[in-house]
């Protein structure tokens, strides 16, 4: 047995798009909106009541008027009410208003009726309509929750983002020059980026410093390694009047930004350590000018992530790091000990594509950016990443800097990766003796300036 309820209207103004909600032990919690017209007669659809129902009442549409019977009413089988108050939705009901006249019946009804069960068709479609609204609301919800929660993952980037310049921007020649002045105040350009063996054979002043911000104790590896080496710049580098460089970091943020035609653009592009290129061309380019790197990041095949002409530059922090190049280039015994992670055994490269860096780079980036001292107890050394090394070294060997895919996720993001290769995340760079937060504060104040520019976000 079922109890059906028909409402037929005549309701007046502002009685429009009626929602009746009932209290009731167990059954659907909504009825559906009776739209009611002035000077209209409607016979309204019909509502499901279950034997529960306790009470009735009413919940305003925005903007417009409601219906209610009173509250205290009990509806039972049989029962009706001729009255039900109506006003405008702005508070309480006030006697003198205008009265819905049409009474609210009930009748009781078996299932075997057919002519109450078929009225109930309008209402059983009506609810279906409501599903899929509210399941569309739920997915709307959902999706906004989603992005929210995505937007919120890396506070240095504005995801989804990136600009891309279309047109190449004007280099002025000495314009990095000009503005990395008020990061290291008077230094000297002069200084070259790679290490040259006839600086060797006749040094007048030694290095003051041991690695990695100077060669002191250092020196006889050093003499070995240079002398089977190069230094050189290509000349179509060396000849331009104003160099265009960019920085290819390593960062998660570069993954999808289709960032690599644009990349392809510049005169110099730099990259790092053991970041791929093949696979990833729409997103971080094919072109590589120079890649820094050193013993334990040397995990990458020189030939298929490089062009011919690359300049593989070893970054020096301890004598064992020339130790091993020197190996791998003469093919003599590998070193196993001396390394936080176990270098490549074999590493297939022409040694006249190997240069070494300049330690007063390093000794710039340390001091300069990051105000560590230059002399660290053993245990407790912190020196700068490779990127920002590169970034030091772009400033001093190019006009135009630009930079993409640096900064690392939230200090609280446990589960963002670091990277656009591979899937590690901040928790990896535990005890690796890099300060990323005040790295972070070095970069922020390059891009203040004006001494670099960023082409994804930080």
């Amino acid at each position: 047995m079922s109890d059906i309820c028909s409402f037929p209207c005549g309701l007046h103004p502002p009685c429009l798009n009626i929602q009746v909600v009932w209290r009731v032990a167990a059954g659907l919690p909504w009825a559906r909106e009776v739209p009611c017209w002035a000077g209209e007669a409607h016979e309204c659809l019909p509502f499901l009541v279950p034997p529960a129902f306790s009470r009735v009442m009413a919940l305003p549409a925005p903007g417009l008027g409601e219906v209610t019977v009173p509250a205290h009413s009990k509806l039972k089988s049989s029962s009706s009410f001729s009255r039900g108050t109506c006003w405008d939705g702005g508070g309480w009901p006030e006697q003198g208003r205008d009265f819905c006249s049409d009474t609210f019946q009930v009748a009781r009804g078996s299932r075997d009726d057919s002519s109450p069960q078929e009225s109930c068709y309008p209402l059983r479609n009506m609810i279906s309509k409501s599903r899929l609204k509210l399941l569309a609301m739920l997915t709307l919800v959902l999706l906004v929750m989603v992005w929210y929660s995505i937007s919120r993952e890396d506070r240095y980037i504005e995801l989804f983002y990136f600009p891309s310049p279309e047109k190449k921007e004007p280099c002025l020649q000495g314009e990095a020059e000009r503005k990395a002045f008020k990061l290291f105040g008077n230094y000297s350009r002069d200084q070259p980026i790679f290490l040259q063996l006839k600086d060797y054979f006749w040094v007048k002043t030694p290095s003051a410093y041991e690695l990695p911000y100077g060669t002191k104790g250092s020196e006889d590896l050093l003499l070995r390694v240079l002398a089977i080496t190069s230094y050189s710049i290509p000349e179509s580098i060396q000849s331009l009047k104003c160099r265009r460089c960019v920085v290819v970091g390593n960062g998660h943020r570069l993954r999808n930004s289709s960032l690599g035609e644009a990349i392809n653009k510049y005169d110099v592009v730099i990259r790092l350590n053991n970041a791929p290129v093949a696979g990833y061309e729409g997103d971080v380019g094919s072109k590589t000018t120079m890649r820094l790197f050193y013993p334990e990041s040397a995990h990458f095949n020189p030939k298929e992530e490089n062009s011919p002409d690359t300049l593989l530059v070893l970054v020096a922090f301890k004598a064992m790091d020339f130790h091993w190049i020197e190996t791998i280039l003469s093919d003599k015994k590998r070193v196993r000990k001396g390394f936080w992670k176990q270098p490549p055994l074999i590493w297939d490269v022409n040694p006249k594509q190997v240069r070494i860096l300049n330690p007063f780079f390093m000794e710039i980036a340390a001091d300069k950016l990051l105000n560590l001292p230059m002399q660290q107890p053993r245990k407790i050394k912190q020196k700068p990443t490779t990127g920002l090394l590169a970034i030091t070294l772009a400033l001093h060997f190019c006009d135009l800097v630009h930079i993409a895919g640096f900064g690392y996720p939230d200090a609280h993001n446990r589960k963002q990766t670091i990277h656009y290769y591979e899937q590690i995340t901040l928790k990896s760079m535990a005890g690796s003796g890099h300060n990323v937060s005040q790295e972070a504060l070095a970069i922020k104040r390059m891009l203040e300036i004006g001494a670099v520019k960023n082409l994804t976000f930080f």
